[in-house]
């Protein structure tokens, strides 16, 4: 089959339910741009069935959450934390300055963005851990102003997840907002004036550079129309899984694995791609049984049953290989023989899982790696979440007369053979 065909036989969310989505969102943005914390309120309202008349978390909550935190919660963030940023800071690219002749350096140096808006979803579950996917990378590339936003909960008072504001306040972030969805994004992208709560006062939220996070379909989509008002990380959207896998693979093993991804979201894909039937048929067994045993039943049938999800017999290595390439999964464990050789074969995926004991879930937690992934095929051309994300390359030309004056001819040929010939001449006039 055609890289084409492949595209279009892998299993994919509706597309209809992603035109719903885009209307829908397109909406909530001119609301919130236009009548700011007032739209913001009568959406939480709407969404969440909190009341509120400013979304910004006070500072008492953040530092009540943190003091009242599990121990054991605590020392998993702790881990979590101190993983991640080892890795991210190991991911910092270095400046470069290159004399490409007497007189004349040019260097590139990396510079953070000013300020981030990072999303960390809620509604269905709690992710702290998003927190930490968000927040180490910004801190490690030196990102001087962050604001975070989460959905409010009616059962925590109209605030975020109290878990995921400790994880906050253990990052040491102050500028929380109880925000969810499209409107959160719409937020951070276009800021909101003050005086635009129902009361008329409010302080303001100033507009971000970058937006990233993960979240449901509202919140990819939201993330992908604020796309060059703002940067993004990717289009982080409803989370998917393939599995790679032959003979070898523990059937059990692949089965926890994609009603891991599943019971994020009704939404969520999850894919079996192999080369054995006898595989695909004990996966399936397996499943059964897993998923009546499971906390979050209904919400993974849902997911495992939609058009996102499926099991793709494949006649070999080779050809499953390039039904992965053509899928490009957020998350792609390899469980085969000779894994690692499988794995390097992966051009597009966001993360790739190499083996029995690499699961996709020790990516979401602790691995070191990151969780905020690309989805729905976007990982052909979009990389996970990394200090790169808040990072601008800046390039840097200096040149003395002499250095100049050894070029000066070919930039004069290039400007005329261009038909732009003040280009030229502004090199020219240096020497008259």
């Amino acid at each position: 089959m055609t890289l084409t065909e492949l595209k279009h036989a892998v299993p994919r969310t509706a597309t209809a339910t992603v035109t719903t989505a885009e209307t829908a969102v397109t909406a909530i943005i001119a609301d919130v741009r236009t009548r700011g914390f007032a739209a913001l309120g009568e959406l939480a309202e709407k969404f969440d069935g909190v009341a509120q008349d400013h979304p910004r978390v006070p500072a008492e909550a953040l530092a009540e959450a943190l003091e009242g935190l599990d121990p054991t919660v605590r020392a998993a963030l702790e881990e979590s934390i101190a993983r991640a940023r080892a890795f991210a800071t190991a991911q910092r690219p270095a400046d470069v300055e290159l004399p490409i002749a007497n007189g004349a350096v040019i260097s590139q140096r990396w510079i953070p963005v000013r300020r981030v808006g990072l999303y960390v979803p809620g509604g269905l579950a709690a992710y702290p851990s998003s927190v930490i996917m968000n927040v180490v990378p910004a801190l490690a590339a030196g990102v001087g102003s962050v604001a975070l936003a989460s959905p409010p909960q009616k059962e925590f008072g109209g605030l975020p997840d109290l878990t995921v504001l400790a994880a906050a306040a253990l990052l040491g972030i102050d500028e929380v907002y109880a925000m969810g969805g499209a409107q959160a994004i719409a937020a951070f992208a276009y800021g909101v004036p003050a005086g635009t709560t129902a009361a008329g006062d409010g302080e303001v939220l100033e507009p971000v550079d970058v937006v990233t996070g993960p979240g449901n379909i509202f919140v990819a989509t939201a993330k992908r129309l604020v796309k060059g008002v703002v940067g993004i990380d990717s289009e982080a959207g409803a989370t998917e899984i393939a599995v790679l896998a032959d003979h070898t693979a523990n059937p059990v093993f692949v089965a926890a694995d994609l009603i891991s991804q599943a019971e994020h979201d009704p939404n969520a894909g999850a894919v079996l791609v192999t080369t054995s039937q006898e595989l695909a048929a004990a996966v399936e067994v397996e499943l059964a049984a897993q998923v009546a045993a499971t906390t979050h039943r209904e919400r993974v049938e849902t997911a495992l049953s939609g058009p996102q999800s499926g099991i793709v017999l494949v006649d070999g290595i080779d050809q499953g290989v390039a039904v992965c390439n053509a899928y490009a999964a957020e998350h792609l464990e390899v469980v085969t023989e000779n894994a690692v050789e499988v794995a390097s074969r992966i051009t597009n995926a966001g993360a790739i899982f190499v083996g029995d004991y690499s699961p996709v879930s020790l990516g979401d937690y602790c691995a070191g790696s990151n969780h905020v992934l690309p989805t729905g095929g976007t990982a052909a051309f979009s990389s996970g979440l990394n200090v790169t994300t808040f990072l601008r390359a800046v390039q840097f030309i200096n040149y003395d007369k002499d250095a100049l004056s050894q070029v000066a001819g070919h930039v004069v040929a290039l400007s005329r053979a261009e038909g732009l010939p003040a280009h030229g001449d502004a090199v020219a006039v240096r020497f008259a």
